[in-house]
């Protein structure tokens, strides 16, 4: 058919909460978008850490997990599921590492059930999630429509952050323009 436009997928890239994000759950949040197609979106959070530390619950991974070694909270979905993304260097097309799928350039999902040994030699650091968020199809595009988001390019070291707490003032700061001074915005806007 002409005419149809096949949809723009954000797959790789980070959400940015905007200061008008009204959601507690998603309040000053960084989202990796896992995947984002016509089925939906689904991507974790990725400045949420928990005070649960990667060897408790994991603990063949524990070596791996990079700094803070604990588990994080990827988002208010499936909170009893765990998922594991890591860096491997290397380009687009080479043979993936068995135990590992890549999501965008470097950055990829593990395989939790996969032996540590298999993945050793390849990864950076490791970072755990306890759940997701998720969106059903066109829900995600309706947020963005009504400025809950800001869609900005992603980093390798986004995923393995070591001072998650800073990451979404650090996103927009390195961003152009007018959405670089987003990220002086007062956590209270009531003490200005």
């Amino acid at each position: 058919m002409s005419g149809m436009t096949e949809p723009v997928s954000f797959t790789g890239r980070l959400l940015v909460a905007t200061p008008a994000m009204t959601d507690p759950n998603f309040d000053r949040v960084v989202i990796l978008l896992l995947d984002h197609d016509a089925e939906g979106s689904l991507g974790v959070v990725l400045n949420r850490p928990t005070p649960v530390e990667v060897g408790a619950v994991l603990e063949p991974w524990a070596d791996f997990a990079g700094e803070p070694p604990v588990i994080f909270q990827g988002g208010p979905v499936g909170l009893d599921s765990a998922l594991a993304l890591a860096v491997v260097p290397g380009e687009q097309g080479e043979e993936e590492v068995l135990g590992w799928r890549r999501v965008h350039g470097a950055i990829g999902l593990v395989d939790l059930e996969a032996p540590p040994e298999l993945l050793a030699g390849e990864l950076g650091a490791l970072r755990v999630f306890a759940g997701y968020a998720g969106w059903a199809p066109g829900q995600l595009e309706d947020e963005l429509k009504e400025g809950a988001w800001f869609v900005v390019d992603s980093e390798p070291g986004d995923v393995s952050a070591p001072a998650p707490e800073r990451l979404w003032r650090a996103v927009l700061r390195r961003q152009r323009g007018e959405l670089a001074l987003v990220a002086t915005y007062a956590d209270d806007p009531s003490l200005n």
